[in-house]
């Protein structure tokens, strides 16, 4: 795992199956057999080196005798099974009544499809595992919980037009995904922009950049780079982004002409 707080909570999981595991007289062999699962997810499960499935806490719960104490953990577990900054960024999405962002590579994630997500992280190097493909992909579509949490944000996005025509995972993968964007687009509460390539001023040239309004009042600032990605705070720095952000904003097509230019896009046989 790549964080204290996650190993914390597969640890303390671990420790409380085996607990009940011996205090039922099974070895871990016999569970496995039981529940479905083999011996060595069993064992790597109770060491903290695993991440049980919801189906893995349930069934060993009602083997188990646990009463509900097992299955109990699964909301623990399924935040672990998030990388860290992911889950960082969620908390933060769920506090924040406004959000902003301009994606200038691909499809800004809380729009994706399970299936673009996921060609982008097959296309990564070093190459990701499957196994952690499968978490991340997870851990994004997870993030969408907030289009639909009460009170609902505002969200806006501005998506550069290379990023609707390059045909990430295959052509009927990215037709999905421009179906998925105009559908989304219909929500009352977000807005979805886009900067046609033919604009010569574009105040985004410096690439993708978020903003995040939170209960409160404070905004934070939010980039990636090849090797990192940061929370900005400073607020010198998220005046900047802010202007900056308003400033493409207003060069991007208005919300309406964006849909139409989508639309056009998905009907040129994309």
């Amino acid at each position: 795992m790549e964080d204290e707080e996650a190993e914390a909570v597969l640890r303390t999981v671990g420790r409380q199956i085996r607990m009940w595991r011996e205090a039922a007289g099974m070895t871990q062999a016999e569970l496995g057999a039981a529940i479905g699962y083999g011996e060595e997810m069993v064992s790597s499960v109770e060491r903290g080196r695993r991440i049980p499935k919801p189906d893995f806490l349930d069934k060993a719960d009602e083997v188990l005798r646990a009463g509900g104490k097992l299955s109990a953990m699964r909301d623990d577990v399924e935040r672990a099974r998030y990388p860290k900054k992911v889950r960082d960024l969620a908390k933060l999405e769920d506090e924040a009544v406004e959000l902003g962002a301009y994606a200038a590579l691909h499809v800004h994630g809380l729009l994706q499809t399970p299936e673009y997500a996921q060609a982008l992280y097959e296309m990564r190097r070093p190459a990701y595992t499957e196994e952690e493909v499968d978490r991340l992909v997870a851990a994004r579509m997870a993030r969408k919980a907030v289009f639909e949490r009460t009170p609902r944000p505002q969200i806006t996005f501005v998506q550069e037009e290379a990023t609707l025509r390059r045909p990430v995972g295959g052509r009927m993968v990215l037709r999905r995904q421009l179906e998925h964007l105009i559908e989304v687009s219909k929500l009352r509460h977000v807005s979805i922009q886009v900067m046609p390539l033919d604009r010569e001023d574009h105040a985004g040239m410096m690439g993708s950049m978020r903003l995040l309004k939170l209960r409160g009042g404070k905004t934070l600032g939010h980039s990636e780079g090849q090797l990192y990605d940061r929370v900005i705070s400073d607020p010198r720095e998220v005046q900047i982004l802010e202007m900056r952000y308003g400033m493409i904003r207003a060069q991007a097509l208005p919300p309406r002409e964006s849909a139409t230019f989508i639309e056009k896009v998905l009907g040129d046989g994309t």
